[in-house]
């Protein structure tokens, strides 16, 4: 008989963060994938660690995920992922796969979901609280209201076109801005609207920084930044 594999969402860094229903098949599973090259290193890993302090007595596999948009590169690694994973699988064993914020908001372990399913073994996603809802949270703000639309943005991916992202109405999520910092940095300052952007929300080493102009030009990755109409 196959095992299962379940994509689960620990929050954004908080360890109180985490769901019930995640600790519970954390405990339950037979193996533990934790996104990086070594497992302890892992944000993932010290997020679940942080509420269950006995993680280390579990079978844990490190899944190296490359930060590359070479395609290549990038097929070749989801595709050892799976391997991986389905190697447990096939033995019977139940998986479970850590994976920052929720499995679905642009997460590597879709990647390997697809993959999974494909093979023809099951896999579920199981939700975990978003970054940018725990930004707003920590900064005691709503994200819209009314009939406000909400834009969740890759900033890495469309920093030569923020000026036009910004135009859009209502409320701009800015993730994965990265390298691209000033640029975007530099488009929100010119646009004229409120912005705030948090580095590592709920970890030891928080950042906040409160108007556009306070935004640094460099950043570390897990920075996200909510931009709103005067």
């Amino acid at each position: 008989m196959s095992g299962k594999l379940f994509g689960l969402g620990v929050g954004p860094g908080d360890p109180e963060l985490l769901t019930i229903k995640a600790l519970r098949l954390i405990k339950e599973s037979d193996v533990i994938a934790v996104p990086g090259n070594v497992t302890q290193e892992s944000v993932a890993y010290q997020i679940v660690k942080g509420v269950y302090p006995e993680l280390d007595e579990k079978y844990l596999i490190p899944i190296p995920m490359p930060m590359t948009k070479d395609p290549a590169v990038l097929e070749e690694n989801h595709n050892k992922a799976a391997q991986q994973v389905e190697s447990f699988l096939r033995e019977g064993k139940q998986v479970a796969f850590l994976t920052l914020g929720d499995p679905t908001v642009y997460s590597t372990y879709l990647y390997v979901h697809k993959r999974i399913l494909e093979k023809g073994y099951e896999a579920e996603i199981v939700s975990g609280i978003t970054s940018f809802c725990a930004v707003a949270a920590r900064l005691n703000m709503g994200l819209v209201e009314m009939a406000e639309p909400l834009h969740v943005i890759p900033a890495t991916y469309n920093a030569k076109n923020m000026d036009e992202v910004l135009k859009l109405p209502g409320t701009k999520v800015l993730m994965k801005t990265g390298r691209k910092m000033e640029q975007v940095r530099e488009s929100i300052v010119n646009s004229g609207q409120k912005a705030v952007m948090i580095e590592n929300c709920g970890m030891p080493d928080e950042k906040i920084y409160e108007t556009a102009e306070a935004i640094p030009k460099q950043a570390g990755y897990y920075s996200l930044i909510i931009v709103k109409e005067q």
